[in-house]
């Protein structure tokens, strides 16, 4: 396993991106949008500040209760449709929930206009999701096309069926988990365990992008 990647949002305190790399790491996820209408204020920015001191830059939805594929379509608009994309599935504290129909929507909606399905992010949500519709085998659900970045902060990643292995793991939001939790540069963070080596890292994000 490889500890060399972050996810960020507008939450985030960064006081330098050179920082983050020189620590060691080599890729970000960054929120994009959420929603029908949301984005989030330090995307953009954030972007360029990354890809100024060559780290690799991926984009996450929250997905929200409604429109799926008017969400997908948000998401694009400010994402961009070449770069590493990712839906994160999870309960909305503040509103509707994503369903898993929803969920099957927006995924299939990013296919059907990149030619690639995005990763999957989740934890509790999506197991309780698919065991609720009785999903256990591939056929059964579209998102079983998406690679998996599972959330989980205990000692070791439990991988849902239908999946066979996971691509990244979110051991820690900063606080509960697994050390280290912070990163030069940002301070306290999610970070995620890679299931593989750089080089592997190298391909697969080459791969996520058109």
């Amino acid at each position: 396993m490889l500890n060399a990647v972050i996810d960020l949002s507008h939450h985030n305190q960064i006081s330098s991106f050179q920082q983050i790399k020189d620590a060691g790491i080599l890729a970000v996820i960054h929120k994009a949008t959420q929603g029908q209408s949301y984005t989030d204020p330090t995307f953009s920015s954030h972007r360029d500040a990354a890809h100024g001191v060559g780290l690799k830059f991926g984009a996450y939805h929250f997905g929200t209760g409604g429109d799926a594929v008017g969400q997908a379509e948000h998401f694009l608009s400010v994402a961009g449709n070449d770069g590493l994309l990712v839906l994160d599935f999870e309960d909305n504290t503040q509103g509707q929930s994503m369903t898993l129909a929803e969920a099957e929507a927006f995924v299939s909606h990013i296919y059907s206009v990149t030619g690639r399905y995005p990763g999957l992010y989740s934890g509790n949500t999506l197991r309780e999701a698919l065991a609720a519709a009785g999903i256990t085998r591939p056929e059964q659900t579209v998102l079983s096309n998406c690679w998996l970045w599972l959330a989980r902060y205990g000692a070791a990643p439990v991988v849902p069926s239908p999946w066979s292995q996971w691509t990244l793991w979110q051991y820690t939001d900063g606080n509960v988990g697994d050390e280290p939790h912070t990163v030069d540069g940002v301070g306290p963070c999610d970070r995620e365990q890679f299931n593989g080596t750089a080089g592997e890292l190298a391909t697969f994000w080459a791969a996520q992008c058109g």
